[in-house]
């Protein structure tokens, strides 16, 4: 405890996370642009900070754990049967856990005749390069999903001393793949679909959406496929249960 009674307990040794608990701002996200304090600001608009910070290189997928609980998970009652009682995750998990709003309007990733869905009299592409700047070759496009790759090529590392829209450029990309490969993830895992284009086209409305309640559902919903022995990858927020799960 040393001098200091404020200082809350420590586990011993210098390599546990909890001895750098006091240096959480060194942990926001990743190397690169994405690290950058503006990129932060405009995370925090969109209520999606934390869920930024939960990246590789701090949270590894424990693929047993998942499974195990998988395994006793199910589909009629959306509950884990456990040998020593019932339980499941809640809204309430989701705040605690990933730092997402669970209160204001929906969101759907579906969309009625998306190619012809329209912003403005545009369509769903000539909104796409005009937001990002730029867009990927048809070579990066499989139907309406973008590879992620490209994505990471493109929007890696945001330059020094760019503008204010520059940067929104860059948030737009990073948050693209933060919905697209974290938050609401397929089974394939490389792809990002565009649907998530028209929230994140408006960075300023981005926090007033219940983005809680639409990973939790998703979850449900990739544990109720996966449930099916035919099944065999697992998709979905899994940073959500695992953490749930400790």
């Amino acid at each position: 405890m040393g001098g200091n009674p404020d200082r809350l307990y420590r586990l011993d040794g210098v390599t546990h996370i909890a001895d750098v608990i006091n240096e959480e701002p060194q942990r926001c996200i990743s190397r690169g642009y994405a690290s950058r304090r503006e990129v932060c600001s405009v995370l925090a608009m969109a209520d999606l900070y934390h869920l930024a910070r939960l990246n590789k290189r701090w949270f590894r997928r424990d693929k047993h754990l998942v499974s195990a609980f998988i395994e006793r998970w199910h589909p009629e009652t959306h509950r884990f049967y456990m040998s020593f009682r019932e339980c499941t995750i809640t809204l309430q998990d989701v705040v605690y856990q990933l730092g997402l709003p669970i209160d204001g309007r929906y969101v759907s990733g579906c969309l009625i005749d998306f190619q012809t869905y329209i912003q403005g009299g545009q369509p769903a592409w000539v909104w796409f390069q005009e937001s990002l700047g730029v867009l990927p070759p048809a070579n990066q496009i499989q139907k309406f999903a973008v590879n992620c790759s490209w994505f990471q090529e493109t929007f890696g590392e945001l330059p020094e001393g760019v503008d204010e829209p520059t940067v929104r450029r860059y948030a737009r990309a990073y948050i693209m793949m933060l919905l697209g490969t974290q938050l609401f993830a397929d089974k394939f895992g490389n792809r990002i679909h565009i649907r998530w284009f028209s929230y994140v086209a408006r960075l300023e409305e981005m926090g007033g959406y219940s983005w809680g309640s639409s990973a939790l559902s998703w979850l449900y919903r990739c544990m109720c496929r996966v449930a099916n022995r035919h099944v065999v990858k697992l998709a979905g927020p899994l940073q959500l249960l695992q953490s749930w799960i400790f």
